[in-house]
């Protein structure tokens, strides 16, 4: 009996041996075409323009930064995108809260705004905000009346980052809002905590690595915002010009290699960010 045991088992490995080498062809052959796209579509290009920026070692990014409105529109792109950053991490955690505690007649309409920033070309978003506060327009002489100028200055730079960056704090802080626990609440107030109180002790901690998560892909989209930025900053160098489009002014003056230099030293800021920010949503996912 043992040994017709044996046959039969043997005979249903053999038999079964097809479909395993089937099923892992299959796998390899999707890993493979994964692997293969993501190569063509993001390593390949990123090479290039390394190799393009650096191929005779670091003096194209010296002859860049030489320029002297270059280091000035590294500065401003940085500085602007971390003002974007805390501001949307306040308003967009804000609105997070706003959608998902409260209920009123266009909570819906209201949470369908929130992507249209997303939705919207950055190119049409920067037209949309120089025709409402252009020195054209009627809120831009008012403002420019009591001394405030939006279009052409750091403030239009900054509120243009603003818009296009708004959903990703939100999106981000929205999910862990709508899966915590209302009764860890319902306790802290029975045991007196105040509104801030409970909110400070028992819902910051929980939404806290989304706050930063939501924050740090935000800073990351900053600095490297073109479309929105290039209509109503105007571009002027040394003041409103940002690390972009001043590589895009590279580009356009047949200077590949130092636009290529810039634009490496920005990626490599962004891709270090990328990092951080899939660390700490690896973090978040673990804690919940």
């Amino acid at each position: 009996m043992s040994g017709a045991a044996q046959t039969l088992d043997t005979r249903a490995a053999i038999r079964w041996a097809p479909h395993r080498i089937a099923a892992s062809l299959r796998h390899l052959g999707l890993r493979g075409a994964a692997i293969v796209y993501l190569g063509a579509f993001v390593l390949v290009p990123i090479a290039a323009l390394v190799t393009e920026g650096f191929g005779e070692g670091v003096t194209s990014f010296r002859t860049a930064l030489a320029i002297p409105s270059a280091w000035a529109a590294i500065r401003l792109t940085l500085i602007t995108a971390v003002a974007a950053t805390a501001i949307n991490a306040v308003m967009g955690t804000l609105l997070a809260w706003v959608l998902v505690r409260y209920r009123f007649r266009g909570r819906g309409l209201l949470s369908s705004v929130v992507d249209l920033p997303m939705a919207i070309p950055t190119l049409v978003t920067g037209l949309m905000i120089l025709t409402l506060y252009g020195p054209n327009s009627p809120i831009g002489r008012f403002l420019e009346d009591f001394g405030l100028q939006v279009a052409f200055t750091w403030v239009g730079i900054l509120l243009a980052l603003c818009v296009v960056t708004l959903p990703l704090v939100v999106r981000n802080v929205q999910p862990v809002l709508l899966d915590l626990d209302p009764s860890e609440e319902e306790a802290a107030a029975t045991l007196g905590a105040g509104a801030w109180l409970s909110f400070r002790k028992v819902v910051f901690p929980a939404i806290r690595t989304a706050i930063v998560g939501g924050s740090l892909l935000t800073f990351a989209r900053c600095i490297g915002e073109f479309g929105s930025v290039v209509l109503i900053s105007g571009n002027i160098a040394g003041k409103t010009l940002t690390a972009p489009v001043f590589i895009f002014q590279l580009a356009n003056q047949f200077r590949p290699a130092e636009a290529a230099a810039i634009a490496t030293l920005m990626f490599g800021i962004s891709f270090v960010l990328v990092l951080v920010t899939a660390r700490v949503l690896s973090k978040q996912q673990v804690e919940a």
